[in-house]
């Protein structure tokens, strides 16, 4: 991990506040979160930059890139519990309750803006529309974690894994990480294993399963959606529609 020594995005030039799925700030809130951040942090791909058990003194917001967050079992078997992509928070689990309750390893080299849990109190008492914000990226991750926990528990492998591809797609597409249908995906079969609580074999055979349907395309780390309404309904449902421009910090 690298500080970038100062050379730090200004929240006014923030490429994230381009982004039309994402709420604007008021001037006295974007002067606060200027404040707020006190650096950027360059991580490298597959490097844990939080870890289950540790006490953190910041937060942070993905600027870009993606990651995610896992347990590990004392045999060393993984659970992904979700993906963290742009405008993200990451790290506010340890803040408020004063250690990480698993980890975060980065998928990709991110850039992270940097926020210290010593101020967060101040967020919560000066700025009620920022503190909404917080509680809102909480409470989303929530919402993510019960849509994983009904895969694990009730939904077919093949259902499974349409849905978390479905899911991950959507994402990105709001965050223009899309081209022509396309994205660089730097998930493998083995992420989506522990992400489902499947044995590589059962991933990939379900896998070639779903290729076969052509309603996607991945080769090398290029997915393409090619029939979204034919995958939703592989999947056995939906990813819902945003219903306003979501907040960030």
């Amino acid at each position: 991990m690298v500080a970038t020594n100062g050379h730090v995005t200004p929240c006014e030039q923030c490429p994230l506040r381009r982004l039309p799925c994402l709420r604007e700030f008021a001037p006295d809130e974007l002067e606060f979160v200027q404040k707020f951040k006190t650096d950027e942090l360059r991580v490298e791909s597959g490097t844990t930059f939080l870890r289950e058990g540790s006490h953190s003194d910041q937060l942070f917001t993905v600027l870009s890139g993606w990651a995610f967050r896992y347990k590990v079992l004392d045999d060393g078997r993984r659970q992904i519990l979700n993906f963290a992509l742009p405008a993200d928070m990451v790290g506010l689990q340890g803040a408020v309750m004063d250690e990480m309750e698993h980890s975060v390893e980065a998928l990709t080299p991110m850039t992270l803006c940097v926020f210290p849990r010593a101020r967060l109190y101040e967020l919560y008492s000066q700025f009620p529309s920022l503190a909404f914000d917080v509680t809102w990226l909480a409470a989303r991750e929530e919402q993510l974690i019960d849509e994983h926990l009904l895969s694990i528990g009730r939904r077919t492998a093949l259902e499974r894994i349409a849905y978390l591809l479905l899911h991950l797609f959507d994402r990105a597409r709001e965050l223009k990480l899309i081209q022509e249908d396309k994205l660089q995906f730097p998930i493998t079969q083995q992420h989506l294993a522990d992400a489902l609580g499947m044995s590589l074999v059962h991933t990939n055979k379900t896998l070639k399963r779903l290729l076969v349907t052509k309603a996607i395309r991945w080769q090398a780390r290029t997915f393409e959606m090619v029939d979204r309404a034919a995958l939703a309904e592989l999947a056995g449902a939906d990813t819902p529609p945003p219903r306003s421009r979501r907040p960030f910090i």
